[in-house]
């Protein structure tokens, strides 16, 4: 019989040897977007402030643009919860590199809070569609979209894409919040 001391050893040693050949796998990190549903009142104050104040300084340049991105024949609530996501984090793309572009020293000052929103939503976006879809094709509707953005970017100005995405702010705001309901949204 081993001696009192070893007992306790001896347990520990028996649990490890049995709990090795289980695999231990860290937890699986969940998807939550649940806090774009409904954006804190600052941040949507902070975006209209930016949104007004480019306005007014659209009203002083001659920005002319013939791109109509956000003018869909469809709604994202027709698309697959992956698409939705896949969209908005195409807009957010687009919305943060835009609000990146050097810029007049008071209208940086007013982009940096939605500028830092948009991105952390990016972000956020991008983790769900690596753990959730890493291998989603898009839908034909979203894959048109697409091109038409890519082309977009290839043939309008800086200037342009700018005032595209800024205008239409409140939009990506909503297919964002399309993209975290994980039902149907309207």
């Amino acid at each position: 019989m081993p001696p009192l001391a070893f007992i306790p050893l001896l347990a520990l040693l028996l649990a490890a040897s049995l709990a090795a050949p289980f695999p231990q796998h860290a937890p699986k990190k969940s998807c939550s977007l649940s806090k774009y549903q409904f954006p804190v009142p600052h941040e949507l104050k902070a975006m209209h402030r930016m949104k007004a104040h480019f306005e007014n300084i659209m009203l002083l340049s001659d920005r002319k643009c013939s791109t109509r991105l956000f003018h869909r024949k469809w709604s994202p609530a027709e698309l697959s919860v992956p698409d939705r996501v896949m969209l908005a984090e195409a807009e957010l793309d687009l919305a943060t590199a835009m609000l990146g572009l050097p810029a007049d020293p008071s209208f940086t000052e007013t982009r940096q809070q939605p500028l830092a929103f948009l991105t952390q939503a990016r972000e956020d976006l991008r983790g769900c569609m690596a753990t959730e879809a890493p291998s989603h094709q898009p839908s034909g509707k979203l894959r048109h979209w697409l091109q038409k953005l890519q082309a977009a970017k290839e043939t309008e100005t800086a200037g342009c894409l700018e005032a595209s995405a800024i205008l239409h702010l409140f939009q990506v705001l909503n297919d964002l919040r399309c993209a975290a309901l994980r039902e149907q949204c309207t």
